[in-house]
């Protein structure tokens, strides 16, 4: 059972990580879009601008599970890499319970109202031609939160897994 969700959690993950880098190629060309009608065309959209922060927002907070899925996340490699299975499991499940766990509560727990204020005013760019979603924007913070609890239960279960001697690291 701990396996199927394990392997549920990573399909999702996987599944989310796809689709957000197709926003990579929306941010490039939006990015591209502002600089040529500023520098070519001595013009601007302030919309397009906040539109390439959205999509950067969105890759960001969106897929920092997949990030943390694919071990792509900041650790000091210099020690981790010289260490065992196990004790690269232990290191994972400590890190999830005293880290990751925490700093995800907590930055749920202290922009809840935040984003909260900010559906109840239905909240729009404070830019004239802005767009009118900057409550939908904060609200990734919360999609932040959410994914990366969800990955780091599936890592905490991973590597108690191995610990157990019940999963291979070849098997996540």
């Amino acid at each position: 059972m701990i396996i199927t969700a394990v392997a549920g959690i990573d399909r999702f993950t996987e599944k989310l990580g796809r689709l957000l880098s197709g926003f990579n190629l929306l941010l490039v060309v939006s990015v591209c879009l502002v600089v040529l009608l500023r520098y070519w065309f001595n013009s601007g959209s302030i919309a397009l601008q906040e539109l390439a922060m959205y999509f950067h927002t969105l890759i960001f907070l969106g897929a920092s599970s997949y990030t943390l899925k694919q071990g792509g996340h900041v650790r000091v490699d210099v020690l981790y890499n010289r260490m065992s299975v196990r004790q690269r499991a232990w290191v994972n499940c400590l890190g999830t319970l005293f880290l990751l766990f925490p700093v995800c509560f907590f930055i749920g727990v202290m922009s809840f109202d935040y984003v909260s204020r900010s559906w109840a005013i239905m909240e729009t760019s404070s830019d004239p031609g802005g767009l009118p979603l900057v409550y939908v924007l904060k609200s990734l913070i919360l999609v932040f939160v959410a994914t990366m609890l969800l990955q780091g239960v599936a890592e905490f279960l991973r590597s108690v897994l191995i610990l157990a001697g019940k999963e291979s690291p070849e098997d996540g």
